[in-house]
């Protein structure tokens, strides 16, 4: 009985230390902030995955700046409740939703296709959507879904987009990737994890690739006036979960120590719009200020075998 009362008494001191430090806790949960004020006005900006999350907080504030901002998801129900969500904070915005599925290289083609018949300008491309921790499935194309969805889909997109970035220079594509990158590992013998499979460290190879996407693209675009970063947006309490229970439960209990959506939309907004960044490519942000680099992550031979990689698996020819 005593011990029983010991754990309460206990608990109740958390409780109390927790409300008493709860603003202080909030701040430093939240990380940095984008400062900002720069215009978009006359600027596209084309967001994957922006029907929630991150990806829907950028697209806010985006518009926000006057930019027209095209959502690009697989669920286009979800997506127009997304755009009608930004117009019922700001009446003005200019945002429009279109249907796309990384997980299907045809869904890819066709959007990218449509997209360049109708659209004159692409100035920001945020690859913003991603699968976490999902059970073992495949795309349509037969690619594990991590690596299909996080690094191929958007490999593939990218790469039928540029010409119409560089012609709209100067120009900005953001990756969204994740600290889980330091987890990762490249595993070309095994890429699309047949020979065993686990879903966090599916996840963090795709994150990795993310990062040496990045790297290398941006290496490649030197002299176009089109940059490309990687971010880390931070612990996020979003829907990213879904497919862990025991994740689920961890972000519900520790909620006061994550970012809100519209805190980890922050780093990505800051490497859409800071003008100090005009000329920085071929670097890694979190808060909002660079960020470390794995070893795996600076690999520029790592980097240009995925690139191979990626062209062979995709079927493409991107020099």
């Amino acid at each position: 009985m005593m011990f029983l009362l010991l754990i309460i008494a206990g608990l109740g001191v958390v409780t109390l230390l927790v409300i008493s430090f709860r603003p202080h806790i909030r701040r430093y949960a939240a990380g940095g902030v984008c400062k900002s004020t720069a215009r978009l006005d006359g600027k596209t900006v084309l967001i994957t995955g922006a029907n929630t999350g991150i990806g829907k907080e950028t697209a806010l504030d985006l518009a926000v700046r006057g930019a027209r901002v095209i959502i690009a998801c697989r669920d286009v129900e979800k997506g127009e409740e997304a755009a009608a969500s930004i117009r019922a904070v700001y009446p003005k915005a200019d945002v429009e939703v279109r249907e796309l599925d990384l997980a299907d290289t045809c869904s890819i083609r066709a959007f990218a296709q449509k997209f360049l018949r109708e659209v004159n300008h692409l100035h920001i491309l945020i690859n913003n959507a991603g699968v976490m921790m999902c059970p073992y499935t495949k795309t349509i194309d037969g690619f594990e879904m991590h690596i299909g969805v996080n690094h191929l889909g958007h490999f593939l997109l990218t790469s039928l987009l540029i010409g119409l970035l560089k012609r709209s220079a100067p120009a900005r594509i953001i990756v969204v990737s994740s600290l889980a990158h330091n987890f990762g590992w490249i595993r070309f013998h095994d890429l699309h994890s047949q020979g065993s499979y686990n879903s966090g460290l599916a996840y963090c190879q795709s994150k990795l690739a993310n990062v040496l996407f990045a790297r290398e693209l941006a290496r490649r675009l030197k002299g176009t006036n089109v940059t490309v970063n990687s971010v880390h947006p931070g612990t996020v309490n979003s829907d990213l979960t879904r497919h862990s229970t025991l994740m689920t439960i961890m972000f519900t209990v520790f909620a006061l120590f994550l970012k809100t959506p519209r805190e980890g939309a922050q780093t990505s907004i800051y490497c859409a719009v800071a003008e100090e960044l005009h000329s920085i490519s071929g670097k890694h942000f979190s808060d909002c200020v660079p960020a470390f680099v794995a070893p795996q992550g600076r690999s520029e031979e790592t980097a240009r075998r995925l690139w191979d990689a990626s062209c062979e698996l995709l079927g493409i020819e991107w020099d």
